[in-house]
């Protein structure tokens, strides 16, 4: 039987440039599409640019040229963009193709013809950014939520399909499809918003408003709302054909279609997609995959704001397989994550450079004094330090299949790590520089070479999804002239070949140095090189206090306190600290808080716990981590023990 996937990003809007949030989305895609290769799946992964509708028609306007010129040179730059970050979709589509706006329009006749789009008057709250109508509830203090901007009221007589025929459906396939929608919180999101009835949705925009967009093949006099002619392209793209003369690509992959989004538009493919596909007499797709946003200094990145960060200068800056890895590493897919440079810079010094890096030159290195450059033989007999690298190796690869299947790459590369941190340690607990002292050794330190290149193989095979180029070089190294394959390659003792003479290596990742602020970048993060406040002048001065009673403080002071319950939704240790641990925590907004409880508590025993936090505490840096929020702990004979509550209940419950 032939295993078969289909991965997709959404179309990318042509009212912008690329930025950092696309490029997080196609290099997701690209590592999943990477990943069921190597796992045996005949995979297709298809992106593309979404080129209709008022902001497209009115950027054009502002730049001076038409609709479709504005729409060729920014889709260009996104086709431009995908080769220096090694993400190769295998099919680019445009909603501006002939072919994508024949199958529009014959979708688009075939749903009114069965009496599922109708023609009425309406009144409603008009998003243009959103480029769709809002609901009040919908709205923050009026205000959309996403733009921070009151909707406008348009009233109109318009096209609309009658999406609430089928909401009780969807209702049902929800509930009874449970990764329908991932991670879990969007699926109970869009449940939440299906407890109130389904108004209709306006598919079409008068002509005498907007005439950028493909026109209604039963009214000329109207064009097609943006996302009844954008979310068609993921079938589009298969040959799909509405009267059902369907490519082979179609019937191929439709049944395994994944869709991956940012959560700003889980609306329109939770709801508007799949009661859109059941009207067309369609299976809905198999799996829509939701992450969240990048902030820069705890921000969405916004053009007013001027902190959009550009892929490709990263990469000029870093290297691509430092951005991919800092970007699937950082982020737990599903929450919000912040960017910096000084973050990214971390990871490569620490992660890369230190620990893999260092692990690969030191392996070959050694290959070179004391095997002829040779790959060992294999060792006749295993010692328990052998068995434990070995044992460890097989369980990473598992356990890699396993997390990448379920979009957790942070958890994954952690996997990998987990192997790089035994090998190096592995190093020291053999010392096969003594061992090279001792002819009677010999034996005993070519097993050592063996296995560590052997684990050098095992480690780079799942690295060929996240950072192509790295792994390639680490198979040309090691004398591997196949592709990688877990069926063949995800057991210890395959495919190394002794004797074989390993070629010159450059080392595979430099260190970087912090580069210096600019004046602009300092005074946006408050760190401009002027005196330090008293405040901060009396947190650095801060020394612990002698043991002894507290000071008693005024109820009024101990209000001043904001304590609330928390629940730990993501935690990982901070490199280069022993006692520090990220989390991730939903209070019941999703905030980061740097605690000191490595000692005591391994990142994974906390995960879903509920602990108390103080949520008002002035934000401080802690290892180029910003943390917003204290987390409470007891004291015992020097172990921390994490103040927590009872009986389960909402994060965000103010303690009192």
């Amino acid at each position: 039987m032939i295993m078969k996937s289909y991965i997709t990003t959404p179309i990318f809007y042509v009212n912008a440039a690329p930025h950092l949030g696309h490029a997080y989305t196609s290099i997701v895609a690209d590592t999943y599409n990477r990943f069921r290769k190597i796992a045996g799946y005949t995979s297709r992964f298809q992106t593309g640019t979404d080129e209709h509708g008022d902001k497209i028609a009115e950027a054009a306007a502002n730049s001076g040229v038409t609709p479709k010129e504005y729409a060729d040179r920014i889709s260009r730059q996104f086709q431009d963009t995908w080769p220096p970050l090694n993400v190769e979709p295998d099919n680019f589509i445009r909603t501006t193709d002939p072919k994508h706006i024949a199958v529009v329009q014959s979708i688009l006749q075939k749903i009114y013809d069965q009496g599922d789009i109708v023609f009425s008057d309406y009144t409603g709250l008009y998003c243009q950014g959103c480029e769709r109508f809002l609901t009040e509830k919908e709205l923050v203090d009026g205000l959309c939520p996403d733009h921070k901007k009151a909707p406008e009221e348009i009233s109109e007589k318009n096209y609309f399909f009658k999406m609430s025929r089928y909401q009780d459906w969807l209702i049902d396939h929800l509930k009874n499809n449970s990764d329908f929608v991932t991670p879990e919180r969007y699926k109970n999101e869009v449940l939440s918003f299906l407890k109130e009835p389904l108004t209709d949705l306006c598919i079409s925009r008068p002509t005498s408003r907007l005439t950028w967009g493909i026109p209604l093949p039963f009214d000329n006099n109207y064009v097609t709302y943006v996302w009844f002619d954008a979310l068609i392209n993921y079938l589009t793209g298969l040959g799909y054909s509405p009267d059902g003369r369907h490519a082979d690509l179609f019937r191929d992959f439709w049944p395994v279609a994944e869709h991956i989004i940012a959560k700003d538009i889980l609306k329109p493919h939770a709801i508007f997609w799949p009661t859109m596909l059941k009207a067309m007499g369609l299976e809905p797709y198999q799996k829509l995959h939701v992450h969240g946003y990048w902030n820069v200094d705890d921000t969405k990145m916004s053009k007013s704001l001027g902190n959009i960060i550009k892929p490709l200068e990263l990469v000029a800056d870093y290297g691509v397989d430092t951005v991919r890895y800092f970007l699937l590493r950082e982020m737990s897919f599903g929450l919000d994550s912040s960017f910096s440079t000084e973050a990214l810079i971390t990871r490569q010094n620490s992660d890369l450079a230190n620990d893999l890096g260092n692990l690969f030159s030191r392996s070959l290195a050694m290959v070179k004094k004391f095997t002829g450059n040779q790959i060992p033989e294999p060792p006749k007999e295993m010692t328990e330090l052998d068995e434990k690298l070995k044992r460890r190796a097989n369980k990473m690869i598992v356990s890699v299949q396993r997390n990448m299947g379920d979009f957790s790459f942070n958890k994954a590369l952690q996997n990998i790590w987990e192997v790089v941190s035994k090998a190096n340690k592995y190093i020291v607990e053999n010392a096969p520089w003594t061992l090279a002292k001792d002819p009677d050794k010999k034996e005993r330190l070519q097993a050592v070479i063996y296995n560590l290149l052997e684990t050098l193989r095992m480690i780079s095979l799942p690295l060929h999804a996240v950072m192509p180029d790295t792994a390639r070089k680490m198979f040309d190294a090691l004398g591997i002239d196949a592709e990688p394959d877990f069926a063949s390659m995800g057991e210890w003792g395959a495919n190394l070949k002794p004797g074989t003479d390993l070629g010159e290596v450059p080392p595979l990742f430099p260190r970087l140095e912090q580069k210096r602020k600019t004046e602009s970048e300092a005074q946006k993060r408050g760190d401009s090189g002027k005196p330090a406040s008293a405040a901060q002048e009396k947190r650095k001065s801060a020394s612990p206090k002698k043991s002894g009673p507290a000071p008693q403080v005024t109820f009024d002071d101990f209000l001043r306190l904001d304590l609330k319950v928390a629940t730990v939704k993501a935690a990982e240790k901070i490199p280069k600290s022993d006692r520090l641990l990220k989390l991730t925590v939903l209070a019941p907004e999703e905030r980061t808080i740097v605690a000191g409880i490595a000692e005591h508590y391994e990142p994974e025993q906390i995960v879903g716990k509920q602990v108390i936090i103080v949520a008002n505490l002035q934000p401080v840096m802690l290892m180029g981590v910003e943390s917003h929020g204290m987390v409470l702990a007891a004291k015992n004979d020097g172990k921390l023990v994490l103040s927590s509550v009872t009986d389960e209940i909402p994060a965000g419950s103010k303690v009192a």
